[in-house]
């Protein structure tokens, strides 16, 4: 236990991606009823759909900001894709020696759902904007509607969990989860 204070300490005091960024592209937020908690965090995310930069700003207590600062050093340089499977992994950090405490779990989730929350931003924006001859439903494999429908009507597909095995729609930050859910139906209703 001791050695997991220490290691929260030095992350708390050391950490480099506290504030905001000059302009963020991308912002998510996430609070804790239980404790009070807020957490805000900003992605630079790039043409490549890489995480260049990434802040935070945090109401919380020290396991809170190096929740934050340990998430965000694992996801920096990463895709979209890449960091919202890291954030999915919340154990991961809880259950590492040396970082922190399991009795403050909370934080870790906080961070998890914050990044999250500033992926989910940004894929939506990227279907906003996107210009492609099709439908672009999964921005985090750019999976497109087109390629879905094939999937499930080649493979006989039912559930989320196949398509995305199939096609890796789905498998980032999940912001998609409705729009496969519909492509799901219709298909299979054709059928």
């Amino acid at each position: 236990m001791e050695s997991n204070t220490a290691d929260t300490l030095e992350q708390f005091f050391n950490s480099q991606h506290v504030g905001d960024l000059s302009e963020p592209n991308f912002i998510g937020r996430a609070a804790s009823f239980q404790c009070g908690a807020l957490l805000r965090i900003s992605l630079h995310i790039d043409e490549s759909q890489r995480i260049i930069e990434a802040k935070f700003k945090a109401a919380g207590c020290s396991f809170l900001v190096a929740s934050a600062s340990l998430l965000i050093d694992k996801v920096t340089g990463k895709t979209t894709a890449e960091a919202a499977a890291v954030a999915q992994e919340v154990g991961e950090l809880q259950d590492k020696p040396g970082n922190l405490a399991a009795e403050r779990s909370e934080c870790v989730t906080l961070a998890h759902e914050a990044l999250l929350s500033a992926i989910r931003n940004y894929s939506d924006s990227a279907r906003d904007v996107w210009d492609g001859d099709e439908a672009l439903i999964c921005t985090c494999f750019c999976v497109s509607e087109r390629t879905i429908e094939r999937e499930i009507q080649e493979k006989g597909l039912r559930t989320i969990a196949e398509v995305t095995a199939s096609c890796s729609a789905g498998g980032g930050c999940r912001s998609c989860y409705p729009l496969i859910e519909d492509i799901l139906e219709e298909v299979n209703r054709e059928s």
